[in-house]
């Protein structure tokens, strides 16, 4: 495929078109000349995962990560066995997908519980069972800190500080962090997590949107266009490159405005947003 000019790191996550099937999803990245794409499970499944990774592969658009595994914290034994199966199942796709970056969204309180330390004990129990896995089948997990609204109910991981701490128990081609713009930008201790990041080699993804106000009612809908809301880009793509990050940098949007919008007319977005605030000079 041709890939368009000032474009060559850009990813597409799969949920910023989430009105696309995996095949329109690939043609539309091979048509607006995007190299790579970030697909989701669901989408994958629907697809079926042979035909998703022939589809991806056929069309020279790499994966540049799976979402998601991860909802790890579980109210019982059943649930977490479960929950471990299902991350297994999760680790074996990316690899049949020829992704090495597994996307992990942690999981919040069980339902019930107001036990946050328990909570962020069994994402790390259940870490020291799932990583060894992912490093057999050449996966790395990333560590995704969400925003400390999403604490209850999604991600008992807020900073990437935390995430750190729990990546670092294995080593780094087993388990890595998402630096996720619009969960981490608020961080006083942002620049120094990065670069401890980049020391470790543990930056296995950067995903980026912006954060707009106001809020809508579902706060998880919230995420803007790089450039339309308040966080500084220029500033966080070089810490993110001073910490010696080449990778891919995956647009990653849930607000239902773009998903009303025609995906090419999103991809056009994020073609001009990549070049004007993510491209480095």
């Amino acid at each position: 495929m041709k890939v368009a000019e000032g474009c060559e790191r850009l990813s597409l996550n799969q949920i910023t078109t989430k009105g696309w099937s995996l095949e329109e999803a690939v043609r539309g990245c091979v048509d607006a000349g995007i190299p790579a794409i970030g697909l989701w499970r669901d989408k994958v499944a629907e697809a079926g995962l042979a035909r998703a990774a022939r589809l991806c592969r056929d069309a020279g658009v790499a994966v540049s990560s799976l979402c998601r595994g991860g909802f790890l914290t579980a109210g019982d034994e059943t649930a977490r066995r479960a929950a471990f199966a299902d991350n297994l199942a999760a680790i074996e796709e990316a690899a049949e997908l020829g992704t090495d970056t597994l996307v992990l969204v942690v999981g919040g309180l069980p339902s019930g519980s107001r036990d946050l330390v328990g909570a962020r004990h069994q994402v790390a129990d259940m870490m020291g069972e799932l990583a060894p896995h992912a490093g057999d089948f050449g996966v790395r997990l990333a560590i995704e800190p969400l925003h400390p609204m999403f604490c209850a109910d999604r991600a008992v991981v807020s900073t990437l500080g935390q995430a750190l701490d729990l990546a670092e128990a294995h080593p780094a081609e087993q388990v890595g962090v998402v630096v996720d713009s619009y969960h981490v930008w608020w961080d006083p201790e942002l620049e120094q997590q990065v670069a401890r990041a980049g020391a470790g080699d543990r930056i296995a993804s950067y995903q980026v949107c912006d954060w707009t106000l106001p809020l809508p009612a579902d706060a998880l809908l919230g995420r803007g266009h790089v450039g339309d809301g308040h966080i500084d880009f220029g500033w966080l793509t070089d810490r993110v490159a001073e910490a010696g990050y080449e990778g891919w940098i995956e647009v990653e949007l849930f607000n239902e405005q773009v998903w009303n919008t025609p995906g090419e007319q999103t991809l056009a977005t994020l073609k001009e947003r990549h070049r004007t605030h993510l491209v480095r000079r």
